[in-house]
């Protein structure tokens, strides 16, 4: 029988889905609450694979890995575990890159809105015993503007699906990865990231963390961007340098921003950002709905089962040799 380790019990227990996908291949689950490094590496010496959640798998904890597998990762990104000391390793890394399209993308449209509309701004003012407030903070239309959006994977994709209708002037979109012909077809202009920063007037980020994205929408992109722009943020809190953005913000070169994720999470206490009345604040749930828990569950277990069943995972993210059953 093999054991399959959860490093963090993100699921109070709950972990039917995976059990049922685990039985199929005679894996039992083990479920952990790790604290620290050298607690990790003793739980997990002997695991023959490992669903993480936020915990941070590092190379030190890698090395310690005697029999693993394969490592699978919670969600749509990994920067929490360190891929290349998995792939010395032999040790498949996935994740589960399609389990919340509709609901991240439901949120960045949910932010675009409440940042045009200004919606928690006038919920809080109205709650005060304010009215017609509207000149405090100016509204525009979003018929005939520009849309730009930072990457072009799928939860972009779906967004560009959803604001078809919104009668946008032009989409533009920046993304490196994807061919020029391929955005044409779709009805998008390619972009540089200059252009795009400059020539939008709502900004939709979703691209993942990576060394070439950290901090890619700092404080020369910010300045760059054209008065009155909207900033929404979906993707990675590190891919925008907090502090430019908020000072953008307070300076009145943008008119507002939407936020799911931050640069540390949960969002400190003394964060400038807290204190702006034009920035709508998400507590990183854009990946929420029950459903979308489901998918997640049964896809991550999914992905340890096809591995220890001498299989290549449906969500590599390196590429190792598997080893044999």
């Amino acid at each position: 029988m093999f054991t399959v380790v959860v490093t963090d019990d993100r699921y109070s227990g709950n972990y039917r889905d995976e059990e049922a996908e685990l039985a199929k291949v005679d894996a039992r689950l083990v479920v952990q609450n790790l604290g620290s490094e050298e607690e990790a590496r003793r739980a997990l010496a002997t695991a023959d694979g490992v669903l993480v959640n936020l915990f941070p798998l590092g190379e030190k904890v890698i090395e310690g890995l005697q029999r693993c597998r394969v490592i699978s990762r919670y969600g749509v990104g990994y920067d929490n575990v360190d891929v290349g000391a998995a792939t010395r390793k032999g040790i498949w890394v996935t994740r589960v890159p399609d389990y919340s399209l509709e609901e991240v993308s439901d949120q960045a449209l949910a932010l675009l809105m409440a940042c045009v509309r200004k919606v928690a701004y006038k919920d809080r003012g109205i709650r005060a015993g304010k009215w017609n407030i509207h000149k405090d903070q100016p509204t525009h239309r979003m018929v005939g503007g520009t849309m730009g959006l930072v990457g072009y994977g799928a939860i972009a994709r779906c967004l560009h699906r959803k604001i078809a209708g919104l009668g946008f002037g032009r989409i533009l979109v920046h993304d490196p990865y994807v061919r020029p012909e391929v955005l044409k077809t779709a009805g998008c202009v390619p972009a540089d990231l200059r252009t795009l920063v400059s020539q939008s007037d709502f900004i939709s980020v979703h691209v993942p963390l990576s060394p070439d994205t950290r901090g890619m929408i700092g404080a020369h992109e910010i300045a760059a961007m054209k008065k009155g722009a909207i900033l929404v943020n979906t993707s990675r809190g590190p891919v925008v340098d907090e502090k430019a953005l908020a000072a953008g913000l307070r300076e009145g070169r943008l008119a507002g921003a939407g936020l799911d994720v931050f640069e540390v999470e949960p969002l400190p206490l003394d964060s400038p950002l807290r204190a702006l009345e034009n920035v709508v604040l998400s507590d990183h749930a854009g990946w929420y709905s029950e459903e979308s828990i489901t998918e997640l569950k049964i896809k991550a277990a999914r992905n340890v089962a096809a591995v220890l069943s001498g299989g290549r995972p449906t969500y590599p993210v390196n590429d190792v040799v598997p080893a044999g059953p």
